[in-house]
């Protein structure tokens, strides 16, 4: 364990005690549960005290549980370069539930929640332009959610004859496919023409 980050976490965790659920350390680096109405305290938190100095947003993500009662994990990743430290902050939600936007604490982050908005249908409160952001505006559904059909639901073209960008529904030549994943080597139970041949010569030479 590293006694950094334990130390890091324990000091954390006394400042936010009603805020924060749990701590673990993976591959030395501390992993933070938060309550989800709690995020913008927490973050503020740890981009202000002088013993954390998290003043960069790296990255903020979705992730799809759908086995669980809350489906949902929004992931917000952020590096001290004061300390040289990093830390993960993790929320859990249900779906549907708003999440309170963090573009007051760190600005760079709209354009996150709109990414976790648009892949995975996460709605964050009071963010002040949640649109779409790498789907098309009549995207159906949200493509990163465990749930959604592999082949999407349309088909994007350009039609000639209209000379447009046209939607059709995903038709399947086949309605099931099956796949041989094993090499022709491994997957052979017949006999090649030719084989035969070599057969017969060890026959032979064993003889």
């Amino acid at each position: 364990m590293n006694q950094a980050l334990n130390d890091l976490g324990e000091s954390i965790a006394s400042a936010l005690p009603q805020a924060v659920l749990g701590m673990e350390q993976i591959c030395d680096e501390l992993i933070v549960t938060a309550r989800a109405g709690a995020v913008v305290e927490v973050l503020t938190h740890l981009r202000d005290d002088t013993g954390c100095q998290f003043k960069v947003l790296v990255d903020l993500c979705g992730v799809d549980y759908p086995e669980r009662e809350r489906r949902f994990e929004v992931v917000y990743n952020l590096l001290s370069l004061r300390h040289n430290q990093r830390i993960r902050v993790k929320i859990q939600i249900g779906e549907d539930v708003l999440v309170p936007t963090v573009t007051g604490v760190f600005r760079g982050a709209g354009w996150y929640e709109r990414e976790a908005w648009d892949l995975y249908g996460i709605p964050f409160a009071d963010n002040p332009d949640l649109r779409r952001l790498l789907t098309d505006y009549g995207f159906e559904g949200h493509p990163l959610r465990k749930d959604f059909p592999l082949t999407g639901r349309v088909e994007v073209r350009y039609d000639e004859t209209q000379k447009r960008v046209v939607y059709d529904p995903v038709k399947l030549t086949q309605e099931f496919r099956n796949f041989d994943f094993l090499s022709p080597w491994e997957g052979m139970n017949h006999v090649l023409p030719g084989d035969e041949k070599a057969e017969a010569d060890g026959d032979e030479a064993g003889g």
